[in-house]
């Protein structure tokens, strides 16, 4: 009997690693695009070369940060797909959804650079974080309730896995809700966040966030 198109579709983990790797690498560079060299009259003093790189702050910043997030969702999504066993075509979508925040990225760095005085930016930019979260989660709650993961991976790593990303969305969305104190405020909680999911420090209290 010949199998339904649906369900030999898109299988393949390794084509959707790929894929992933490479919109990550893609998203990763073009951040760096938004730090753009000063264009200064010539000749320029050393004072005012200096005066523009410090006007450049904010886009570090956000370059910062963003690459911090980017690595941190490669991290997360690596992670989930070391646990499966296969894919099919509904995980495949819902990590293709998963790859268009990644690929909003750029877009949002580059909103919240250009105006990290608004409320407005910090929360589109969170947005994409969080839009991230609920497909990174959807994708382990689908993947568990669909029998893809290898043996012993949903006893072995699902509570670990689920507990990390909820916590870190509470975190992110806490750190939004700053923005309604000072938008810096929230920026820098949210760094300092992905510096600790980054780091990794060997602290007790932050490594079971």
């Amino acid at each position: 009997m010949t199998a339904h198109y649906n369900v030999i579709a898109a299988r393949g983990l390794d084509r959707l690693a790929a894929l992933s790797d490479g919109l990550f690498a893609i998203a990763m560079t073009l951040i760096v695009l938004e730090i753009r060299v000063p264009d200064l009259a010539r000749p320029a003093s050393d004072g005012q070369l200096a005066e523009a790189l410090v006007g450049l702050a904010p886009r570090f910043v956000t370059y910062l940060m963003s690459f911090l997030t980017l690595g941190i969702f490669w991290s997360a999504q690596q992670t989930q797909i070391s646990y499966f066993d296969r894919a099919n075509r509904h995980l495949t979508w819902i990590h293709l959804g998963l790859l268009a925040t990644v690929a909003l990225m750029p877009f949002s760095t580059s909103l919240l650079a250009e105006y990290i005085d608004t409320r407005l930016a910090v929360i589109l930019y969170w947005a994409n974080i969080a839009a991230f979260g609920v497909f990174i989660s959807g994708s382990w709650l689908y993947a568990t309730r669909a029998g893809l993961l290898k043996e012993g991976a949903e006893a072995e790593a699902s509570a670990s896995i689920t507990r990390r990303i909820f916590i870190a969305q509470a975190l992110y969305a806490f750190g939004a809700a700053l923005c309604l104190v000072s938008t810096y405020l929230s920026i820098a909680f949210i760094v300092l966040v992905q510096l600790n999911y980054a780091i990794a420090p060997r602290i007790p209290i932050l490594e079971r966030l």
